[in-house]
C-alpha cells in the first residue's frame, strides 16, 4: 500500500513509519521540518500543516491517510502553547479533510489522531467504550478542560468533512499512551524515575493508567485500514488499564528495582513546573475499554501491563547497549 503520514516524524508517528516500511509498504511522510528521509522511515514531503499544497498531489490514488499531526501536549498550558496545541491540531486536520474533499481518487480511510482524554476522569468498573458519553465530571480543573476541548473540537473538526466524503472512511483514533522503548517516549520517562528510585505511586495510587504496546498500536492500525466496518470513534488502548500504585509497581519489577519513592499530588504538581509539564498527564483517570476492537475479535499481543512491562525493559536496556 501507499499510506500518507501526516505529522509522521512524532514518537507515534516514528513507530508507525518504521512498521510500514518494514511490512513493505509505501510510506510519505508529511513533515513541517526539513529532515532529510534517509532514516529508513519513508519519503518526506514537506507541508506546512495547515494550508493544502503541493503534497496534496500524494493523495491521489493512494490507500490509506494516517493523521497525527498536532504539538505534543507535553508542555506548559499557557496561552500560547494553548494556542498552538489548538492550531496544529484542528489546521492540520482541516488541510487533510479539504484535499481529500478536493482529490479525484482518495484513499479508502482515513484514521484521524485523537486521544483518550476525550473521556471524563473514571475510576469505576468498568470503564469507557466508545459508546460511553465524553466530557468532563462538574467542575474539573482548568487544565483538564482545556484538554477535553482540544479532544472535542480536534474531532469535530474531522467528522466536519464525512458528509463531503463518499470514497473515504473516517476513523477517529482515541489513542491512549503509547509504549515504546523509543527515546522520548512516556515509557523511557517511567522508566528513568523508577531506576532513579523514584517509581512509587504518584497522587494516592488511585487513578487508572490506560496505555498500549507499540506492537499493538501497530497492529490495530492495520486492523483499522483493512476493516472496512469500523468507523467513527475507536479505542486504542489495551483491555487492562490499572491503578497507577499497580502499574508502577509491575514496572519496578520488570526494571529489577524493589522500592520507588511515591510523590503526593502537592509533589507531582511542583515536578509539573520544574519539568515544564502538565500534571493532568500523571493525576486524571483513564480507564478506556477498547470495545470495538474486542468486538470485532482483535487480539492483543500484550493484554495485561505486567508482560508489556518486561517485554519494554528488556528492549529498552538493549537498545542502550554500547
Amino acid at each position: 500500500m501507499k499510506i500518507l503520514l501526516p505529522g509522521g516524524r512524532g514518537q507515534i508517528g516514528s513507530i508507525l513509519a518504521r512498521h510500514f516500511v518494514n511490512a513493505g509498504h509505501e510510506v510519505v511522510t508529511l513533515s513541517r521540518s526539513s529532515r532529510s528521509s534517509d532514516d529508513g522511515l519513508g519519503r518526506v514531503v514537506p507541508w506546512d500543516g495547515a494550508t493544502v499544497g503541493d503534497w496534496a498531489e500524494e493523495l491521489n490514488g493512494a490507500d490509506a491517510v494516517v493523521n497525527l499531526a498536532g504539538r505534543s501536549v507535553n508542555c506548559r498550558y499557557t496561552p500560547a502553547n494553548r494556542r498552538a496545541i489548538y492550531d496544529s491540531r484542528l489546521d492540520s486536520t482541516r488541510a487533510v479533510g479539504e484535499a481529500l474533499v478536493a482529490c479525484p481518487n482518495p484513499p479508502r480511510v482515513w484514521l484521524q489522531s485523537s486521544t483518550a482524554t476525550i473521556y471524563p476522569h473514571t475510576l469505576d468498573p468498568p470503564g469507557n467504550t466508545e459508546a460511553d458519553p465524553t466530557g468532563n465530571l462538574p467542575n474539573p480543573p482548568d487544565t483538564w478542560a482545556f484538554s477535553f476541548d482540544v479532544a472535542r473540537r480536534w474531532e469535530e473538526t474531522a467528522t466536519s468533512f464525512e458528509s463531503k466524503l463518499d470514497r473515504t472512511r473516517l476513523v477517529l483514533m482515541r489513542t491512549a499512551i503509547v509504549m515504546s522503548p523509543d527515546r522520548g517516549g512516556a515509557f523511557e520517562v517511567f522508566y528513568n524515575l523508577v531506576k532513579a528510585r523514584l517509581g512509587g505511586r504518584q497522587g494516592d495510587g488511585e487513578q487508572f493508567v490506560s496505555w498500549i504496546h507499540d506492537a499493538d498500536l501497530c497492529a490495530a492500525v492495520d486492523w483499522l485500514i483493512g476493516d472496512e466496518t469500523f468507523a467513527g470513534p475507536v479505542n486504542l488502548a489495551a483491555p487492562n488499564p490499572l491503578p497507577n500504585a499497580d502499574f508502577m509497581a509491575a514496572l519496578r519489577e520488570a526494571c529489577g528495582v524493589r522500592f520507588g519513592l511515591p510523590a503526593t499530588a502537592g509533589m507531582i504538581e511542583l515536578g509539573a513546573i520544574v519539568l515544564r509539564t502538565e500534571s493532568e498527564l500523571v493525576l486524571k483517570s483513564r480507564r478506556v475499554i477498547p470495545g470495538k476492537l474486542a468486538d470485532a475479535g482483535f487480539e492483543f499481543q500484550f493484554p495485561e501491563w505486567p508482560a508489556a512491562a518486561r517485554d519494554l525493559a528488556e528492549r529498552y536496556a538493549a537498545s542502550r547497549q554500547p
